[in-house]
């Protein structure tokens, strides 16, 4: 590994056992086994360093979700759903340092505005991704209607699932019952 990509993993180590804004640039430095000076070489600073770590924490907790959807794509649209929680439930303690480290980078989206821009174009692609895969659909047929109704809202099911799995992992519920959940809510009658 390069001296940069030893600086991203201490990072992101740091990133989970200190958070954010506990991490200093020497906790890197020691994290990574590099010198102190290597960090505003390769990323200009420690918060940039820090920006990316998260980020790519992000984009890999993503990649797992998106192996989870895809295994389910010869189903119907409520059996990938299903499928597609089940596996995303499974992975989740599998995940649990990725989570951490891509909640830590919502939280800095409202403060910085290079994170929060990579966070906005990642979110709009998973939406439609997400769309795509629970619908059966190529990602280029999604329209912007679609991403912005169907894959935002399975969009905010994952995340919401995944903080809670940080705050009560065995509260979570299963596939199956998240779906009925999701069908009574849909097919319920106003009183």
């Amino acid at each position: 590994m390069s001296q940069r990509d030893d600086l991203l993993t201490g990072a992101r180590q740091c990133l989970v056992e200190k958070g954010y804004h506990r991490t200093t640039a020497r906790d890197i430095a020691a994290a990574s086994g590099s010198h102190l000076a290597s960090i505003g070489y390769h990323f200009g600073s420690k918060d940039a360093l820090m920006n990316l770590a998260a980020l790519q924490a992000q984009d890999e907790w993503g990649d797992a979700l998106v192996a989870a959807v895809r295994a389910a794509a010869k189903e119907d649209p409520a059996q990938r759903l299903k499928v597609a929680l089940e596996e995303l439930f499974a992975s989740l303690p599998r995940h649990r340092e990725l989570i951490l480290a891509s909640v830590q980078a919502y939280a800095q989206a409202g403060f910085t505005g290079e994170i929060g821009d990579a966070l906005r174009d990642a979110t709009r692609h998973a939406r439609a991704e997400l769309a795509a895969m629970l619908l059966g659909r190529d990602v280029a047929d999604i329209d912007t209607a679609t991403a912005e109704t169907v894959g935002m809202t399975v969009h905010s099911l994952v995340v919401g699932f995944a903080v809670q799995s940080l705050i009560a992992p065995d509260s979570l519920p299963t596939g199956d019952q998240a779906v009925a959940a999701l069908r009574d809510l849909v097919d319920r009658n106003p009183a």
